[in-house]
């Protein structure tokens, strides 16, 4: 029997590699595991031999303890692998394909797959709509920051790169199609970028980075990026954008510096219930509710919001009890009174993989290079992780059977 380790949480702060079984084609118990899906057989899925799996501030969330996420559980939904088995139903993909994995599992039969909704599948979670692997209250589906992992209904779920050898010479930046530039994609499209718009982008975490990055594919003008990490809104300045320093106050008057006007056409939150308050420096107090209400402060009448910034319903270390349920002080009259549209929810990651593949493969994007990706092995995770939550203004993909150069 091939060995397998694999990156699991096991308590606020702390992860940790373990050893894990193989995997099979059927969904065994486990932490997280809904009890509905153990024994669930999946001869439509796949094994892959994991070639990049990334941490992600989603998983930084739960590895905080900002999760109900129990210990034990096997993180990493950003998946990119080489096919070692196929199950008997699978038809199309096959041994040695090299392909991505959406973040979100989908099962390709249910009424919202088949309206491309993939990230609320009705299928695949018994919980509620959507699912994803190796995370709090997605099913079970067991994570993939390991060397071996199973993907259910791999015909659906999996895009397979045409040609190997080219995908090889990419690999870092088609690591990124799981997630973050798709979901970065997402949260452009749907705040309405275009052709000369202009767009702030709250948050240069990676998933900030790919929002701006796809804000410029997009066509945009002017895109600012606002954080208060000075190291990451250098990475935004690397590759064009205008950046706002939110420990020396608000966005409104910093953007108006930049466009002569307090506000933009389109706004991005690539932040999430983690948000701070600005203008009081690196040890800003949460405040949860801040990112949205600023953002409808300075998007234009009329405009829109992308919000891939992630939202949950229990989180322990809320600031107090509305907090801890998912409850937050929204301005929403604002945003009535200026006829905004909101877009939140996870990527569906399959309506864009193909498109944005297409452009890393063509060269007209270097989203590894934006998000500043930097390949480290699997023993290197806890550090990783450790680095990226200080504020590392890194991208860190993990290498666990030593594909990645």
């Amino acid at each position: 029997m091939t060995g397998n380790k694999a990156v699991a949480y096991k308590g606020p702060g702390k992860v940790e590699l373990i050893d894990i079984d193989y995997p099979t084609f059927e969904l065994k118990d486990g932490p997280g595991v809904n009890p509905a899906n153990v024994g669930r057989a999946v001869n439509h899925g796949v094994i892959l031999k994991t070639v990049a799996t990334n941490i992600c501030g989603s998983d930084q969330h739960m590895v905080r303890g900002r999760t109900t996420a129990p210990p034990d559980l096997v993180l990493g939904h950003e998946i990119t692998g080489e096919v070692v088995e196929v199950g008997r139903d699978v038809e199309f993909i096959k041994v040695g394909d090299l392909c991505s994995v959406p973040f979100n599992i989908a099962c390709g039969r249910c009424r919202n797959c088949k309206e491309r909704k993939t990230g609320i599948c009705l299928n695949v979670n018994p919980d509620r709509p959507g699912s994803a692997y190796g995370y709090v209250d997605m099913g079970g589906w067991v994570g993939g920051q390991a060397n071996y992992v199973l993907v259910p209904y791999a015909d659906w779920n999996l895009l397979k790169f045409p040609d190997k050898d080219r995908a090889m010479e990419k690999i870092l930046d088609l690591a990124m199609l799981s997630d973050i530039f798709p979901t970065g994609f997402h949260g452009a499209v749907s705040a309405g970028v275009g052709v000369g718009s202009t767009v702030y982008v709250a948050g240069a975490g990676p998933v900030g980075l790919a929002a701006a990055t796809s804000a410029h594919l997009l066509g945009a003008a002017v895109v600012i990026v606002g954080d208060l990490n000075e190291d990451r809104l250098a990475r935004a300045r690397s590759f064009g954008c205008e950046t706002v320093d939110l420990t020396k106050g608000g966005p409104a008057e910093q953007i108006e510096q930049i466009l002569g006007v307090p506000e933009v056409d389109c706004g991005v939150d690539a932040v999430g219930f983690e948000a701070r308050g600005h203008g009081h420096g690196k040890d800003a107090e949460e405040a949860p509710a801040t990112v949205l209400n600023s953002l409808m402060d300075i998007t234009a009448a009329g405009g829109a919001l992308g919000i891939p910034g992630l939202y949950v319903t229990g989180d322990p270390g809320g600031i107090d009890e509305a907090a801890k349920k998912g409850a937050l002080s929204l301005s929403l009259g604002t945003g009535w009174a200026k006829s905004l549209s909101f877009t939140t929810g996870q990527c569906p990651v399959m309506k864009y993989n193909r498109q944005l593949m297409m452009a890393i493969l063509n060269d007209r994007v270097n989203i590894a290079k934006n998000v500043n990706a930097k390949a480290i092995t699997l023993e290197e995770a806890p550090q990783g992780y450790a680095e990226f939550d200080a504020g590392a203004a890194t991208k860190y993909v993990l290498n666990p059977n030593g594909y990645l150069s």
